[in-house]
């Protein structure tokens, strides 16, 4: 897990898709200095993330298929507040 301090939006992010997937290794990257100045940054800086997940829910489903249920648990703050995420969903033995 990332030792860095989470903002509250990269702290929801985590705890959601904790909640939901239940994932074996889970890291949530706040990205949002490498757009500073972008109109879609939001003001409190945390509006770009990326997320690592490896998780059982992922074994025999498609990219797309885990990307949408990566979406679906934060469904609400990609409209409110997450402007863009980057996914690397993984299953078990996947990983490297």
């Amino acid at each position: 897990m990332d030792t860095q301090a989470k903002g509250p939006v990269a702290t929801e992010i985590e705890s959601r898709l904790r909640l939901v997937l239940n994932p074996s290794h889970l890291l949530v990257i706040d990205d949002s200095r490498h757009h500073a100045g972008h109109s879609e940054q939001a003001a409190a800086g945390e509006s770009h993330f990326t997320v690592e997940l490896v998780s059982t829910a992922f074994v025999d489903k498609s990219r797309l298929a885990r990307q949408r249920m990566v979406n679906d648990a934060l469904k609400d703050l990609l409209v409110s507040k997450v402007h863009a995420l980057r996914i690397r969903a993984l299953a078990p033995g996947e990983e490297g």
